[in-house]
């Protein structure tokens, strides 16, 4: 860790240690009445309910809390900072660096061969990735989530795609025709405020960040090219630059009848926009040089200093069964990580699902920087000076090269 860094983080995290009071018993801290007890910190609703089929089969007793994903930085910054935290933790992705670079988890390599469900192998090889900082494996996939194009198939049909676009030459011109049909008719709301989607765009115009090139790695040309894609659809009012009505709305009525997301919202369409059943579907990527989505989810580690590996281990290791992820999809819609879950039916017969198993195995890791979320979020403000403010884009890419210099310290 450089000096920068650390200075950051430390100061970051006594801010925190200041002003947010420290894990007590009533937090579900480290501290358990006895061995038998695993406390567990998460962001998904449900767990505490969850969790009581492993509680009968194991005669441990699971103590659940649920922190909002809005606390949950802050929260983890002062249980680091302190020292006292869970036995188990959830940890989403891009957090990954910037937490074992903290010295957050426990250090589980040397575990992995002792618990049947915990092997690599037993995962999408992206999402081990995302679980590998340095030479540590901070935890084990959970749950894993990816982008891919919703789209209307009757709409895409009177087009001439009823099938969903394959390439990006296909959604320009879909997008053009979908726009030629009037006043307020759009084709697709390109995501404004996603920290991720840029950085899935210029995957697929054959760029990648270089850590040994950093803030150069912005120089390539496919990071331009992928620039100049996102700002066409804005220029050519394929996509609103407002806010417009609210994308579900606009997906039903068809006056916006594509969009990018997850696999939680196929049952939202489901329930909200009941009417179009039977006209929509779901498409993975469009292709450039690739059709790479992002790989994401969630993992669960292992706080530094549990006094309960072992319980914490056998928790993951439950979680990890093929069976106890299906359970959890089944409840939640969120996506197993473990392969062997997609042999079931619920998943491999379900087109849509199905559709984002395919785009799962042509993903990979965000940035594994600690950076990265920084590097994000000034990427996106540089894309809404592009995109709205009509910034050169020649000029915009150099403030951001130089802005990304500053972050990671060069």
């Amino acid at each position: 860790m450089t000096v920068k860094k650390f200075a950051w983080l430390t100061t970051a995290m006594l801010g925190m240690t200041l002003t947010l009071s420290a894990c007590s018993s009533d937090d579900s801290s480290q501290s358990a009445s006895n061995d038998k007890t695993i406390t567990v910190w998460t962001m998904s609703n449900g767990l505490d309910e969850f969790v009581k089929e492993y509680e009968d089969e194991s005669g441990n007793t699971v103590e659940v809390q649920t922190i909002p994903w809005a606390n949950a930085h802050d929260k983890l910054l002062t249980a680091v900072a302190s020292g006292k935290g869970p036995d188990v933790l959830q940890i989403g992705t891009t957090w990954v660096a910037e937490f074992a670079e903290a010295g957050t988890f426990l250090d589980l390599t040397d575990y992995l061969a002792d618990y049947e469900n915990l092997a690599p192998e037993n995962f999408y090889e992206t999402a081990v990735e995302t679980t590998q900082y340095e030479d540590t494996t901070i935890g084990i996939p959970w749950y894993v989530d990816t982008r891919a194009l919703f789209y209307r198939t009757d709409i895409l049909g009177e087009v001439g795609y009823p099938e969903g676009p394959e390439t990006w030459e296909d959604m320009i011109d879909a997008s053009r025709q979908l726009a030629a049909r009037g006043e307020d008719q759009y084709s697709i709301d390109l995501p404004k405020s996603d920290p991720q989607f840029p950085f899935v765009l210029a995957w697929e115009q054959g760029w990648n960040y270089d850590a040994d090139k950093g803030s150069e790695s912005f120089s390539d040309p496919g990071f331009k090219e992928s620039i100049e894609l996102n700002h066409l659809f804005f220029e050519e009012g394929l996509s609103q630059t407002g806010e417009g009505k609210e994308f579900f709305q606009a997906f039903a009525d068809g006056s916006k009848p594509m969009f990018f997301s997850g696999p939680w919202d196929i049952k939202t369409i489901e329930e909200r926009a009941p009417e179009i059943e039977g006209d929509w579907a779901v498409h993975v990527m469009p292709a450039a040089e690739n059709n790479t989505s992002m790989m994401g989810g969630a993992h669960l580690s292992v706080f530094h200093n549990s006094d309960n590996v072992e319980g914490a281990l056998d928790f993951i290791n439950w979680m990890a069964e093929p069976d106890t992820q299906l359970a959890w999809y089944d409840l939640k819609s969120e996506l197993p990580a473990n392969l062997d879950s997609w042999e079931d039916s619920a998943l491999n017969e379900d087109p849509m699902i199905s559709t984002f198993g395919e785009q799962l195995s042509a993903t990979q890791p965000l940035p594994l920087i600690p950076e990265f979320e920084r590097l994000g979020a000034e990427l996106v403000n540089t894309l809404e000076q592009i995109n709205l403010a009509d910034a050169d884009i020649d000029q915009a890419i150099e403030d951001y090269k130089a802005t990304a210099s500053r972050i990671l310290g060069e």
